[in-house]
């Protein structure tokens, strides 16, 4: 096993790797190292020995051979917005993906091909030019790597299902520096595996999306309440969302307003509970259906509205920026109990920071239709999805209050819930966690599969499965 901090890497190792190498390789001593460094969540400090900038597949290649032989400690970049900063590494190599931003459309087929680098506001804008999208995440400066490796819960599952749902091939360098391709035809075995088993097995260089017409227009948007009415609105939410139809998808938010400008200013700071809608159908069609969302009670603010669809994607962008302090816990629900419901309303009106917040994603339709054992990522069967979000800022002085209120949250939640949690959402903690992000009989096919694709765990700093050898 690597230790987690190595010994510097020799000048005369990196000039090896310069020369066959077309990207930029960034050094702890060059100008640009603290800003090449810097991930989604700020609370995460790690220092590389090397930062390899990959240009494309031969990039990733070479730098994957440099750090096999040199038994370095390896992460693997994309969009960096994983919670638990597997992004980086101390003292090791990072392979950075962020440049490799090529997209190619296929309206007529609907098809998209995009490399690893791309945000999901990036693919969105040239697919959404034909009027076609995928599922893709709730804000658009999200990764498509991590997120589609990791299943892909997003505004459009419901009535399309997940990002894997809608993969159709990648190409991938495994763990040996050998160039493979996955799909229902060529390494299937594989391509089970990437669908929910993060990156575990090999860097992806290319994903094929299938797309569908989606737009470009929608309705779409937040219902804010009051705290106060929480417990009507999640009761009736409960019952509003059996008889939805797929079209539909919707998340629960709460939270103290934040201090954006959608919001009138004399709402920022105070509880609030929303009801974040987005209908994927026709616009008639979709006011029906949310008409009694708007009568159950007076909302504070009524934002439901025909908007562009990457408009809604951008929505919540603010509210999730680069560079403040993310410390997240997760829990997948059944159904949302009087049990839990008592635990989300009790412990948000406890908040300590007036940028954390919990979402409660609405699952089921497509979701639910793809068989459990058809893909790697679990739990298709669980109504919600609750990922709850302690954030503070760098000058912050109770960083320790605000995780308690994340660790306590959650432990309450557990009491009303299966073991089981969505793997996107995991941060750092610990193996038993990841078990119950597939269970113990999925977990052992993917410990089966990482030892065909990566005996070593050369890929090791993710969500990890393990291997026995």
């Amino acid at each position: 096993m690597r230790a987690e901090a190595q010994e510097a890497i020799r000048d005369a190792d990196v000039e090896e790797l310069r020369s066959g190498f077309a990207g930029e390789l960034v050094r702890p001593e060059d100008p640009g190292y603290e800003d090449a460094r810097k991930i989604w969540n700020g609370a995460i400090d790690r220092r590389p020995g090397l930062i390899a900038r990959c240009t494309g597949t031969a990039d990733i290649i070479a730098a994957v051979g440099f750090a096999r032989e040199r038994d370095l400690l390896v992460a693997v970049r994309g969009g960096a917005h994983n919670v638990a900063g597997t992004a980086l590494c101390e003292g090791g190599l990072v392979i950075d993906l962020s440049g490799m931003k090529g997209i190619r459309v296929d309206p007529e087929n609907r098809r998209a091909w995009a490399q690893p680098g791309v945000l999901w506001g990036e693919l969105d804008h040239e697919t959404q030019t034909f009027g076609l999208a995928t599922t893709g995440g709730i804000v658009t400066h999200t990764g498509i790597s991590g997120l589609t490796l990791g299943g892909g819960i997003g505004w459009l599952m419901r009535k399309h299902g997940l990002t894997i749902d809608n993969l159709v091939s990648a190409d991938l360098v495994t763990a040996e520096g050998e160039f493979v391709k996955a799909s229902e035809d060529e390494n299937p075995d594989l391509f089970w595996g990437i669908r929910g088993g993060g990156g575990n097995f090999g860097i992806v260089t290319s994903f094929e999306y299938r797309l569908h017409p989606v737009g470009p227009t929608v309705l779409a948007g937040p219902i804010f309440f009051p705290m106060d009415e929480a417990p009507r609105i999640i009761r009736f939410y409960r019952e509003f969302i059996t008889s939805v139809p797929d079209d539909y998808t919707s998340v629960l938010n709460l939270r103290l307003a934040p201090a954006v400008p959608f919001l009138p200013e004399e709402l920022h700071g105070k509880p609030v509970i929303a009801v974040v809608s987005c209908y994927a159908g026709s616009i008639e069609e979709g006011e029906e259906v949310v008409r009694p969302l708007r009568q159950v009670a007076k909302p504070l603010v009524d934002l439901l509205a025909p908007k562009p669809y990457t408009t809604h994607q951008a929505m919540f962008n603010p509210t999730v920026p680069h560079g403040w302090h993310y410390y997240w816990k997760s829990q997948e629900l059944p159904e949302l109990s009087e049990g839990a419901a008592d635990v989300l309303v009790e412990h948000s009106m406890r908040i300590t920071s007036p940028l954390s917040y919990t979402v409660i994603f609405q699952l089921g339709g497509a979701v639910s239709r793809v068989g459990e054992d058809d893909t790697a990522y679990s739990h298709r069967d669980m109504g919600h999805n609750v990922n709850i979000n302690g954030i503070w800022t760098a000058d912050d002085e109770k960083a320790d209050e605000h995780i308690a209120w994340t660790r306590d949250f959650h432990a309450a939640l557990e009491r009303h819930a299966p073991e089981a949690v969505y793997m996107n959402f995991l941060g750092d903690e610990g193996q038993d966690r990841v078990v119950a992000a597939y269970g113990e009989e999925k977990y052992e096919r993917l410990v089966a599969l990482k030892e065909r694709y990566d005996p070593t765990n050369f890929f090791r700093l993710n969500q990890n499965i393990r291997p026995k050898m």
